[in-house]
């Protein structure tokens, strides 16, 4: 019944169209409602079955082409950034999905395992795409998604941060925009905190490299807070990092 439920909510509706399928649509979200509270409510729940039907459901409904700002006009990308933020109008389904899918990776049943066959690499590469999501709803869901992974997915820690590496230095040295910097640091943050002292050389790498040259973006501002954060957190564990910081 469950992965009937699933299957069904893996059908997708336009939005746009607000006078169309409306009792469908209602279904479907009442639906994600049921899968939300199903995996919340029942203990040793998460046979294999569902794990792939959780992660084929994330694929179906997140899974797209977001809209890109227009790079070709530097001044309108930058003034994005103080525009209200346009919002996803799947969201009364997204939104489920995305609730269904954190209950999923935050349930003490969960067996990474089992989790590493379908949230692999390939996974991780197109799911960390949703940072740069327009709608500031759904980047927070992404961000605490993609941290509770980090925390029962321990073989994939490397990976998430080469990839957040990647965005970092893409937006820096490519493109200068990107609309979920602030949401990567938030998960930085939480990264260098576990950190070991002493630091490891690659540790300090990362700060030089990826994370000081983010001070020289045009939309700095949006994220100082969060970029503070994490250089704060680095010279706490290693003092001496303070003059390279001072310097950038």
């Amino acid at each position: 019944m469950f992965l009937d439920k699933v299957r069904m909510c893996c059908t997708l509706f336009d939005f746009n169209e607000v006078t169309r399928q409306v009792k469908s649509k209602e279904i479907k979200r009442v639906t994600l409602v049921e899968l939300a509270e199903y995996i919340t409510m029942n203990q040793n729940c998460l046979t294999e079955p569902i794990y792939h039907g959780l992660v084929k459901l994330l694929q179906t409904n997140a899974f797209r082409v977001l809209n890109g700002p227009d790079l070709t006009n530097p001044e309108a990308a930058l003034d994005e950034d103080d525009e209200d933020p346009c919002l996803e109008p799947s969201w009364p389904h997204l939104q489920l999905v995305y609730e269904t899918f954190l209950r999923f990776v935050s349930s003490p049943d969960f067996q990474p395992l089992l989790g590493k066959k379908y949230i692999n690499q390939d996974f991780l590469t197109q799911f960390i795409q949703l940072f740069d999501s327009e709608d500031p709803r759904e980047r927070d869901y992404v961000k605490t998604i993609l941290h509770r992974i980090f925390g029962k997915l321990i073989h994939l820690r490397s990976f998430i941060r080469r990839l957040i590496d990647y965005v970092f230095l893409k937006f820096v040295y490519e493109e200068d925009k990107h609309r979920g910097i602030a949401e990567l640091l938030d998960i930085m943050d939480s990264i260098i905190h576990g950190f070991q002292v002493p630091l490891k050389e690659e540790h300090k790498t990362f700060l030089r490299r990826v994370l000081l040259p983010l001070h020289k973006a045009r939309s700095y501002c949006v994220y100082y807070q969060q970029l503070t954060n994490c250089v704060t957190e680095f010279i706490r564990k290693d003092s001496s990092l303070l003059s390279p910081v001072s310097d950038s």
